[in-house]
């Protein structure tokens, strides 16, 4: 009898260390072993030791370690304009803006959307500490809605975001924005990507592309503040929501600059003061069904160097009476009209200024142009736009 209860005895045990061991490999215990990991992977920055988030969740301290590394490098941006008036011309008592912004670098450029500070007679950039300095414009690019401001702050009062990668985001992935929504300084508020490659209409109704749909809260005042991954690192710069009323109310459904974008525009911004794009020397074109019909060129521009032909004017003389006149006509049949460029179809003037700004000044692209019904492909070395 005490043989068979040993035996019970020993069997239970290594049924539980099996069951443990199961267990412990299953997906729950992977998740919980990932959400650790990411815990540990990010630390805290300020934090007095492990002992201070010890009753917190694995997933509450990623929250604490994104707001806590990266919220000193969050600014708060007010501007000031002034309303217009009619009345002996008086510009009236200047009204006044907020925004969200980012801080760069230690030289004190700071990131932020440019409806933030468009028009404004001036603007301020208050730091975490509530240091308040006057900031001056760097440079702006109304086709992506990015602006970079400079402040002339100490450079260990800057706490410069890092910036990551957005080309491998997913749906799903948990992100975090902080800004400054209804003037409350350094908000954040936690979500997921909702969806990507949006496109949303631009300051110069040009559509901006790869943008990133969010659903964590946003509203006004966190317009050019950061989005943020779980690793702390930009990825991406929170510029617009989706409000039916007009209000600027959240909604769930926000919209967020790439930051694969801002890469590649600030440091043109920083060195130029805007975005040096290649150019065509195309000045005008009509959308049609079958393509787009060019109407202008820049007068020795590159594409009259390549050759393409836009409408051609066509002088007439004609007699009436015993007068004769000369008249000025348009030949629109000598027209070429484009349908592709680098073999890539093209339908409207913005799939074709996006195929164009994929490229340097100086690097050719072969346009494909019907010409008299002929379809001929024409080499064309791109100007800047300077």
């Amino acid at each position: 009898m005490r043989k068979l209860l040993l035996m019970c005895l020993v069997s239970g045990f290594v049924g539980a260390l099996m069951a443990l061991s199961v267990t412990r490999d299953g997906p729950a215990m992977r998740l919980m072993a990932q959400e650790r990991s990411a815990a540990i992977a990010a630390p805290v920055a300020g934090s007095s030791g492990a002992d201070d988030l010890a009753d917190f969740s694995a997933a509450e301290r990623v929250n604490i370690a994104v707001y806590e590394n990266a919220n000193r490098g969050v600014v708060n941006i007010t501007t000031r304009m002034a309303r217009q008036q009619s009345f002996f011309f008086d510009e009236g008592r200047p009204s006044e803006g907020s925004g969200s912004g980012s801080v760069l670098d230690k030289q004190g450029h700071v990131l932020t959307n440019l409806h933030v500070v468009e028009d404004a007679k001036s603007a301020r950039v208050t730091l975490f500490n509530n240091e308040t300095y006057t900031a001056r414009p760097v440079g702006a690019d109304p086709d992506n809605d990015i602006a970079v401001l400079k402040i002339d702050a100490p450079p260990e009062m800057l706490f410069p975001i890092k910036l990551g990668d957005s080309t491998r985001l997913r749906v799903g992935q948990k992100i975090f924005a902080i800004g400054n929504p209804f003037g409350l300084e350094r908000t954040m508020t936690v979500g997921i990507i909702s969806s990507l490659n949006r496109q949303i209409p631009s300051r110069n109704r040009r559509e901006m592309k790869s943008i990133i749909q969010i659903d964590a809260a946003l509203n006004s005042g966190n317009s050019g503040g950061p989005l943020l991954d779980s690793r702390s690192q930009l990825i991406g710069m929170n510029t617009a929501i989706v409000s039916p009323s007009g209000a600027g109310e959240n909604t769930g459904v926000g919209f967020a600059i790439p930051v694969t974008t801002i890469r590649r525009v600030v440091p043109q911004l920083i060195r130029h003061g805007r975005v040096i794009r290649p150019d065509t020397g195309i000045s005008r074109v009509y959308q049609t069904e079958e393509g787009l019909v060019i109407a202008t060129l820049v007068p020795g521009g590159p594409a009259e160097r390549a050759g393409l032909k836009g409408f051609r004017r066509v002088r007439q003389r004609r007699r009436v009476g015993g007068f004769v006149f000369d008249e000025m006509s348009w030949d629109y049949s000598s027209a070429d009209r484009i349908v592709a460029v680098n073999g890539e179809l093209v339908k409207t003037a913005d799939e074709l200024l996006t195929i164009i700004e994929r490229k340097r000044p100086g690097e050719e692209v072969t346009m494909t142009v019907v010409r008299s019904g002929r379809r001929l492909d024409v080499q064309l070395t791109l100007g800047d736009s300077e």
